[in-house]
């Protein structure tokens, strides 16, 4: 069995092309949150978080043969834990890294952290729409109040997103609950209904619709906030999924040589 620590939109690809590979795969994600794993037998799901320890702990009793993680750019304590855990259990660990493409457009700024791209986004003193999720919101609310500038909040429609924003002081009516991907023109949309005039965004990459938000800030000549890309270790990385399904494939490979007398 293969253990794919999964969550984003590419998921139930990888999942699909594991399973046609020959091999039963466990998809572990951290929420409950609707999510398309893939319709082969031989996926199954299981949800919550886990530490480290309880990562192990999977590992070891459900026969996992090695680990896959495709969790998202950003997750970079679930990343490190998978990383230890696999080692921790003996098991390769693999990891895909969504490409990280160029963006050109005269109104975008970077920011290396939550911290500095809210300074930066209501240090413009005009009404700024995060499209960044619902976590490190406190950062953004605490600048709001700082400046008086208005922050519109847009998560996904599950309560646990909703109620971060609400915890970090963000009312429902500056909430947003939609799932994406979203597309230029609803972009558009939600900045216009709040007068937008600044987006906060991860960079987030292709599947992260990116390109789209840029057209729409573009098209309402709206500044951007990106904050960049945490530092993570790289081994054992991929940005091209038909280069990691050959890594595994070579991993099981010498994992069943090894099992032969």
């Amino acid at each position: 069995m293969i253990l794919l620590f999964g969550g984003t939109s590419e998921t139930a690809e990888l999942a699909e092309r594991i399973a046609r590979m020959g091999h039963e795969v466990l998809v572990s994600t951290a929420t409950d949150i609707s999510l398309d794993v893939g319709s082969s037998p031989n996926i199954r799901r299981r949800t919550g978080l886990l530490d480290r320890d309880e990562m192990t702990r999977l590992v070891e009793t459900c026969g996992i043969k090695a680990v896959v993680d495709i969790t998202h750019p950003y997750a970079v304590n679930a990343r490190a834990n998978a990383r230890k855990a696999a080692r921790a259990a003996g098991k390769r660990y693999i990891t895909f890294i969504r490409p990280s493409p160029e963006y050109e457009y005269e109104k975008l700024g970077f920011a290396k952290d939550h911290d500095s791209a809210a300074e930066m986004a209501f240090g413009y003193g005009s009404p700024v729409l995060l499209m960044t999720g619902s976590r490190n919101l406190k950062q953004y609310t605490r600048q709001s109040i700082r400046t008086g500038v208005k922050v519109v909040a847009r998560v996904l429609d599950h309560h646990d997103s909703i109620n971060a924003c609400r915890e970090a002081g963000i009312p429902d009516h500056l909430i947003i609950a939609e799932r994406g991907p979203f597309t230029v023109e609803q972009n558009i949309a939600h900045i216009t209904m709040h007068g937008i005039k600044t987006v906060v965004t991860k960079e987030s990459g292709a599947a992260g619709a990116v390109a789209e938000k840029i057209e729409a800030a573009r098209q309402t000549s709206c500044r951007v906030v990106m904050v960049e890309r945490p530092e993570t270790d790289n081994q054992g990385a991929y940005t091209d999924m038909e280069k990691l399904l050959e890594s595994l494939r070579e991993i099981m490979k010498t994992a069943s040589a090894k099992k032969t007398p």
